[in-house]
């Protein structure tokens, strides 16, 4: 008798991938250089998959987030897409307000984070019918991410391949395949975005807590994947 084996995750992210690439495209993936992203980044580069991938330089990422675009283009040769924020808008805000006003509201919080990430986002996804992300699906704000929906807010599919995988199964792939990854997660962080934005996570504390860690009862987003009432997108129209 014949033995089906069963599709890994691995084996279903690949199909995920390519099915976006082949039937969706033109395609892109929006890397924070996270260890998600980077299970990502491996498939696509790995398996010469069709779907550009970009991310978004804040002027506020730790060097060692950088860093990690080098280690793509020396394991890979493949050049990260960078976008970065309009300097004027930048310029016009530290005027205004401070460079870290950040963290004297929650309102000059999102409008820095709208400067510095949402309308960048908008400008890499112009022209394209296809956002993969490296969401995964977690206690709290994100506990009910679905593999595949349409994000009214950009136009175009939103692929989260990766949403039912766990943070355990996330480093098994990534030791496996000897994947290189943000050194600040041998350092604590288990959520890492801007540096003044982010700390290491304490013993107990779920995975996304060392993100805008003063402000209390609030979701930890930064807007990317928000919709106009600054609810997460989820699955208004699945495929």
């Amino acid at each position: 008798m014949v033995q089906i084996q069963e599709a890994t995750p691995p084996d279903l992210l690949l199909r995920a991938l390519s099915a976006a690439a082949r039937d969706h495209g033109p395609a892109a993936f929006s890397s924070s250089l996270s260890a998600e992203d980077m299970v990502i980044t491996d498939t696509i580069l790995t398996a010469g998959i069709d779907i550009e991938i970009f991310t978004l330089d804040t002027g506020r990422l730790h060097a060692e987030t950088l860093e990690v675009l080098g280690a793509i283009r020396e394991r890979y040769g493949y050049d990260v897409r960078v976008y970065k924020p309009q300097p004027d808008a930048v310029a016009s805000y530290v005027e205004r307000h401070g460079r870290d006003a950040f963290y004297t509201s929650g309102e000059l919080r999102h409008e820095c984070c709208r400067i510095r990430k949402v309308e960048p986002l908008k400008r890499a996804l112009a022209g394209k019918h296809a956002w993969i992300t490296g969401l995964r699906q977690v206690a709290g704000a994100r506990d009910r991410i679905e593999p595949v929906v349409f994000d009214h807010e950009h136009g175009l599919l939103k692929f989260n391949p990766l949403a039912q995988w766990t943070e355990a199964q996330v480093w098994s792939y990534l030791r496996t395949h000897e994947v290189p990854y943000n050194r600040l997660y041998d350092h604590g962080y288990r959520s890492i975005g801007c540096a003044p934005c982010t700390r290491p996570s304490l013993p107990g504390e779920d995975v996304r807590a060392g993100r805008w860690w003063w402000e209390q009862g609030a979701a930890k987003e930064c807007g990317l994947h928000l919709n106009e009432q600054g609810r997460l997108v989820r699955a208004t129209e699945t495929v």
